[in-house]
């Protein structure tokens, strides 16, 4: 086992690191396409109701509902547009509660796949812990079959084993890192997309009064 190489060793352990490599390929491909997916939605979204609002104060709603179409690429767009799809119909407590539950069904879908960074951050240490105790097994299996002087010649067998932890901590820490970092980020989006909804119903319901709509 003299000169090793950590792709051998990784090699030799495949029944923890091929699994952890597998795990760290989809770990990857969830952080880049989060942040591809979760990109300007606070400011687009503000933005947006910032953009209808003085149109739906006026009572201009079905120029703000055109504009709303224009977005609807993103979760404020579509919530604002199924709102005032509505608004001729239904009663502002009635929207009050459809936009609550559109924004409960836009935050659940930009959530997506982060369960699995939870999982991956949670389980790969321990995988790699496994696979550090079969390859210690295996050593001093090895060391009792060679008897005396056996130690010098499994040592690199322990190293070997050793790299199955490293390799889960390593995919671990950062599905952990960018678990956190995308929750953070959509209590944010939350948060912003629950302000730009108050304003929109604020200058629906005062576009409603003003004009006797």
């Amino acid at each position: 086992m003299e000169g090793l190489s950590v792709l051998e060793m990784i090699h030799q352990g495949a029944l923890a690191t091929y699994p952890l490599i597998a795990f760290s390929i989809v770990t990857v491909t969830i952080v880049f396409e989060r942040l591809w997916s979760l990109r300007n939605i606070v400011s687009r979204s503000l933005a947006l109701a910032g953009g209808i609002c003085p149109q739906l104060e006026k009572g201009a709603v079905v120029e703000a509902l055109q504009v709303s179409k224009e977005q609807v690429d993103t979760p404020a767009g579509r919530i604002f547009t199924d709102v005032l799809a509505r608004h001729a119909r239904d009663s502002l407590e009635y929207l009050s509660d459809l936009t609550a539950e559109k924004r409960y069904e836009e935050i659940e879908a930009l959530k997506g796949p982060l369960w699995v960074l939870g999982t991956v951050g949670a389980s790969a240490p321990f995988i790699g812990l496994f696979g550090t105790v079969v390859g210690i097994i295996k050593a001093f299996h090895n060391m009792a079959m060679m008897g005396s002087g056996g130690f010098a010649v499994v040592a690199a067998g322990i190293s070997e084993a050793l790299v199955a932890t490293g390799l889960g901590l390593a995919v671990a820490i950062i599905a952990v890192i960018f678990y956190n970092y995308f929750q953070t980020r959509i209590e944010r989006i939350e948060v912003a997309l629950t302000v730009a909804s108050n304003r929109v119903l604020d200058a629906l319901h005062l576009g409603r009064t003003s004009h006797g709509g």
